[in-house]
């Protein structure tokens, strides 16, 4: 007798029209993971960013559409995986589900669905790398939540993390070569590693996203080979008045204007193509590279659905099938040091 499993591919969601902007500004910066205080000034706050940010978000999403592609592009990754799922599983009935986290398709429709379809076990897969309290934990809260509200009961495994998964790094591996042949034609290229920021005061409590985006770098170093590239890695999308990670990627593009070197850059913590690699990196800091006279600016694109990293989430998907219920990460195991206090493993496994 074959068994039913549901795999639930996480990712952050966008606004599908202009209209939606507003209140999906509203849903991410109510979200407690986001900003760290008590639920009325929360909500107060959030709701005066929202209103503030709003037009600024709008004519950022008017350059790609007026929209997110970013629920296309992660049913095209649902697609690949189940293909490849049930290749690999022909024994098994796997249907993938898709929860946004701060717009449709949220936690509760996504819930719903994996309910009708009965499953004998749950997989769940955030489409972030590296693990983040602001991400993946918040990602796991909102379905833990939905599932208790509508009674949804199944074995559920969790992949907390795979910042050194080996086919999300050939793939990545694969971008970067092509990226440092096309600008080595103006010189010795560097290469600029940017993840999406986050406020140093939540590293500094615990959260282990910058360790697993030094991990990312380095298995894609590795993976490389030979004589390692110039490189650094750097942080965008900050936004406020706190201090974020640094260095900042837009001021190491300004940098390699000062140094006279081509650039290649890196989306190394995004796995799908939306406005903070579509507007941010290619539009607004191209035209930075441009301003500063960089000699070439290669902008490496997102892993998407590459068969390497697709290949690599079916046999993470196919180890917690394995696992049959609880946190694995993408090496078993804990990998966060012992700092990382965030650390879903840190309760079970060893540092």
């Amino acid at each position: 007798m074959s068994s039913r499993i549901a795999v639930v591919l996480f990712n952050l969601g966008g606004p599908d029209s202009p209209e939606a902007v507003r209140p999906f500004l509203k849903n991410l910066f109510s979200d407690p993971a986001i900003l760290r205080m008590p639920g009325v000034f929360r909500w107060m706050l959030g709701s005066y960013i929202s209103w503030t940010r709003a037009p600024i978000a709008r004519a950022i999403y008017d350059k790609i559409g007026g929209r997110s592609p970013i629920v296309e592009q992660t049913e095209a990754q649902a697609k690949s995986l189940l293909s490849r799922l049930s290749e690999i599983h022909e024994h098994a009935e796997i249907e993938i589900f898709v929860s946004m986290r701060y717009w449709a398709p949220m936690a509760e429709e996504a819930v719903k669905k994996v309910k009708d379809f009965g499953p004998d076990q749950i997989v769940l897969v955030p489409l972030y790398p590296q693990f983040s309290s602001t991400t993946t934990a918040s990602s796991f809260k909102s379905w833990d939540d939905s599932a208790r509200k509508s009674g949804l009961e199944a074995p559920t495994a969790r992949i907390c993390c795979y910042p050194k998964d080996s086919g999300f790094v050939a793939a990545m591996a694969g971008f970067v070569r092509k990226g440092i042949d096309e600008a080595s034609e103006s010189g010795t290229p560097r290469v600029l590693f940017s993840a999406h920021g986050l406020p140093e005061k939540f590293v500094q409590a615990g959260d282990p996203y910058q360790q697993q985006v030094e991990m990312t770098v380095a298995a894609i170093l590795a993976e490389l080979g030979g004589e390692e590239p110039d490189y650094r890695i750097c942080y965008q999308s900050r936004v406020g008045r706190l201090v974020w990670l640094g260095p900042y990627t837009d001021a190491e593009i300004i940098q390699a204007g000062v140094d006279q070197v081509p650039v290649v850059v890196v989306p190394v913590a995004f796995v799908s193509e939306h406005s903070e690699t579509l507007v941010e990196l290619d539009m607004e800091y191209g035209d930075l590279a441009r301003e500063n006279e960089v000699p070439a600016y290669i902008r490496a694109p997102t892993v998407g659905t590459v068969p390497e990293f697709i290949d690599g989430l079916a046999k993470l998907v196919g180890h917690a099938i394995d696992h049959g219920e609880g946190i694995i990460s993408g090496q078993g195991d804990r990998i966060c040091l012992a700092d990382c206090l965030d650390c879903l493993l840190a309760e079970t496994s060893a540092s």
